[in-house]
């Protein structure tokens, strides 16, 4: 005789077996990252991106025990690396080390393959910093006074590196010129650890990028700082002048540095990963290397992270609009 099924077990067997569907499906999640994460760096090793990526890829891998390994794709002025990103499937396993160069600046100069507004999520800013002029030792000048009297003794001789083509170090250098009225010209390189070389190098004969990249030379008197874009003197180098102590007003201009992810990606992942570098920046370590680097730690929710990048994106098209830049130069070293 077959027994007669229970009521029960026919109302509990098809609950039981929502409830397991519902967790098999909410797993993924929830077990995020399962796997190595990949964080692209649009710009070549050494420079500030190259080591925020690294301290931020350092640290979500000890807290969510899966390595986070840095990328670094230079070419075309941050875009090659940056399309990457927005075209790779949005599972939280590829980010992006953005940065103000690629997503504020440069798509008002000319047209790139993204729009750095709409395929992309920000998860946090990371930290920020401001820029300083530095020139080699060979160049006789050693105030931004005497840097201008030469330069319009020699108009279109002198030179400047700057870290990729449309950046904060090359944006500077030509406001800098805008507000002068001297002419100096843009030599452009895949990132600011070799832009910094060249001038070590004297390739060069000057370079705008952040203090954070040529501070160890200025103090081991490899190059001479002239002046700091910040708006006060940066506590990092506070014998240094700023640009209006100098006499040139209106050239404030500063790096930032955020993780970012591809637009479709899930609140689930994008929370994960905000929640975990909200401790890590919060930390006395993480603010101790990120000021040993000459940079001032900074943490944002991904709303915060979207409405500063649009107020970044507004401001620099105007300046890039006052600016006229010519749009054939494209060329990098």
């Amino acid at each position: 005789m077959i027994p007669a099924r229970s009521p029960v077990r026919s109302q509990i067997y098809p609950a039981l077996a929502l409830v397991l569907l519902g967790l098999s499906l909410g797993c993924p999640a929830q077990q995020y990252p399962a796997k190595p994460v990949r964080i692209v760096v649009p710009t070549s090793a050494g420079g500030g991106n190259d080591f925020m990526a690294r301290l931020a890829g350092q640290k979500l891998g000890e807290r969510l025990g899966q390595q986070f390994i840095v990328d670094n794709r230079p070419g075309a002025g941050g875009v090659t690396g940056t399309l990457q990103v927005a075209k790779s499937v949005p599972d939280g396993y590829t980010l992006l080390l953005g940065f103000v160069g690629q997503l504020a600046m440069r798509p008002h100069v000319e047209k790139v393959p993204y729009d750095p507004l709409k395929d992309f999520t920000g998860v946090s800013l990371l930290a920020s910093g401001w820029q300083m002029l530095a020139v080699h030792p060979s160049l006789p000048v050693r105030s931004v006074k005497q840097l201008i009297a030469l330069a319009r003794a020699r108009p279109g001789e002198l030179t400047f590196a700057s870290a990729n083509i449309y950046t904060t170090g090359h944006l500077a250098g030509e406001l800098f010129n805008s507000l002068t009225g001297v002419r100096i010209e843009p030599i452009h390189y895949k990132g600011s650890g070799a832009a910094s070389i060249a001038v070590l190098a004297g390739e060069v004969h000057m370079v705008f990028t952040a203090i954070s990249s040529v501070l160890p030379h200025v103090q081991a008197k490899r190059l001479a700082a002239l002046a700091t874009t910040s708006p006060a003197r940066s506590a990092f180098a506070p014998d240094v002048p700023t640009f209006a102590e100098a006499g040139v007003r209106g050239l404030e201009t500063s790096n930032w540095y955020g993780l970012a992810a591809p637009a479709a990606t899930s609140r689930e992942i994008i929370d994960r990963l905000h929640g975990e570098l909200a401790r890590i920046t919060a930390t006395p370590d993480y603010r101790q290397q990120v000021e040993q680097h000459g940079l001032e730690r900074q943490s944002s929710t991904p709303g915060e992270f979207a409405v500063f990048l649009q107020a970044e994106y507004d401001k620099w098209g105007r300046v890039i609009k006052s600016l006229k830049l010519d749009k054939s130069v494209t060329g990098e070293r």
